[in-house]
């Protein structure tokens, strides 16, 4: 992105100035480096997304920002419901409630590398992945919506999972006000095979090593220690998921011209917040978050199974689950008031900083985890939230690396093979149905996800805490 088209604001801040029907400014968490790899189109889409009616007091790009779907991937934007705020499919994207959620195994490095190959076959054999994937649990009408309705809590209650993983998942694992009426009967026939698979994509489930501590006190919260292991899994609503975003995206271009609004990019179809087809969508997206967080309890009880038949006493404690893919009806602080916005987070984590009351009590001292994956072969991260992060981004960090390349260009630039093959003589075993997904997800695709967290940590808009890097990779 050429930086003649901001102002710096500070060393890691840039502020794109309000311009034509831009009603609030871009703001972009960067440094010099980063927002010369950011394409023109997040500079665009960022203007475009400041444009929307009842947006509050900026439009934002996290580090990892990168072109998306109407908002760039990496944004966060909250809109005033009593101000004419409206609600954007694609400013939550198409896999609603994509998210990351990381397992204590409560063991070493020592004892789990020698079964790493054991490891790998069990889970490859138990957690289904790739496109079309399907699960061995197959829901029937009133199972899909009693799940539509119910999220991880209903999952738990079908005996997949323990109570206490309720309490580290956001909203106690099931979205409130989720309307099963409002999703259609072709997304549910989408997910009524699908429910307890990773499917294609950056999805993935990564068995890691804790690497390096940089927040002692932090880490010892959360339960991390240096050279033990945890399993990252990275998935979300599915076929699903994909099929709300795909109508509500058409439905919402209607009601738009209708209402009105006019969109500078027609991506960027939306509804009032406090309109019919605002109060439709809501009920559908949160029953699509409540999937994607069922989806993700049921993956972890099929993990916790493969692994302890492996390793008998392995804990796999949950210590926190978070979404990257949503829009949540929050209280935040704007001018001196509180205000009840509706907070877009498209491919960007919830960051919740010390004492926010909507974290469980284990971890509500220090802040909440906030869960930063790698891309297939590179090193993720566990940070936490700020207090200064709720001011600087409506309590928002970013998700992952953020992508460089098309998957087209992955695919003529690597072999996914050869990737396979270069990435085992690292130690880290790669297992996936697909190498043309493989090639699709190379680590040489996406930006450099160490610089993407250091420049969240330097910014205040999330704390480093911990460095985590792969042992093994199962891949849709």
């Amino acid at each position: 992105m050429d930086r003649s088209l901001l102002e710096r604001e500070s060393e890691f801040r840039w502020r794109i100035a309000p311009h034509g029907d831009m009603r609030v400014p871009g703001i972009l968490y960067a440094d010099e480096a980063l927002i010369d790899a950011m394409d023109r189109k997040v500079h665009d889409q960022l203007s475009n997304v400041a444009m929307l009616p009842g947006i509050v007091q900026a439009a934002y790009a996290m580090p990892d920002a990168h072109w998306g779907y109407g908002f760039p991937i990496g944004g966060v934007a909250a809109f005033d419901p009593d101000q004419g705020g409206v609600i954007s499919a694609g400013g939550v994207g198409f896999d609603i409630s994509c998210g990351v959620r990381t397992l204590l195994m409560g063991r070493s490095i020592t004892e789990v590398e020698p079964l790493k190959q054991r490891l790998s076959d069990g889970l490859a054999r138990d957690i289904p992945a790739g496109v079309g994937s399907t699960g061995r649990i197959v829901l029937d009408e009133a199972q899909m919506d009693a799940m539509l309705r119910g999220g991880a809590r209903w999952a738990v209650e079908q005996g997949y999972g323990r109570e206490a993983d309720l309490a580290r998942i956001e909203e106690g694992g099931a979205a409130a006000g989720a309307d099963p009426t409002q999703v259609s009967d072709r997304a549910k026939r989408r997910q009524r095979q699908e429910i307890g698979t990773l499917g294609s994509g950056n999805h993935y489930l990564e068995v890691q090593r804790v690497a390096q501590i940089h927040d002692p006190a932090a880490a010892a919260a959360f339960g991390l220690a240096l050279d033990e292991v945890v399993i990252s899994i990275h998935c979300g609503s599915r076929g699903l998921g994909h099929q709300i975003g795909t109508e509500f995206l058409r439905s919402m271009a209607i009601a738009a011209e209708e209402a009105g609004i006019r969109l500078p990019d027609r991506e960027l179809a939306c509804a009032p917040i406090l309109s019919a087809l605002g109060a439709s969508y809501l009920g559908a997206m949160r029953a699509g978050i409540n999937c994607a967080l069922a989806n993700r309890q049921i993956i972890t009880h099929l993990t916790r199974g493969t692994v302890t038949r492996l390793i008998p006493g392995a804990t796999l404690d949950l210590l926190f689950d978070v979404s990257h893919n949503t829009c949540k009806e929050e209280l935040h602080e704007v001018g001196g008031r509180r205000m009840r916005l509706f907070v877009h987070r498209k491919g960007a984590t919830r960051a919740f900083g010390p004492g926010h009351p909507d974290l469980p009590a284990a971890v509500r001292a220090v802040g909440q985890p906030v869960l930063v994956g790698g891309s297939m072969g590179t090193a993720s991260y566990v940070l936490v939230g700020t207090a200064a992060g709720e001011a600087l981004s409506f309590g928002s960090a970013c998700h992952g690396a953020g992508r460089a390349m098309s998957r087209h260009q992955a695919t003529r630039t690597w072999s996914g093979r050869q990737l396979v093959r270069e990435l085992a003589g690292r130690g880290i075993i790669i297992r996936s149905p697909s190498m043309r997904g493989v090639a699709e997800e190379a680590p040489g695709a996406y930006k450099d996800v160490g610089s993407v967290v250091d420049l969240a940590d330097a910014s205040g808009l999330a704390r480093k805490v911990a460095r985590l890097e792969p042992l093994v990779c199962i891949k849709g």
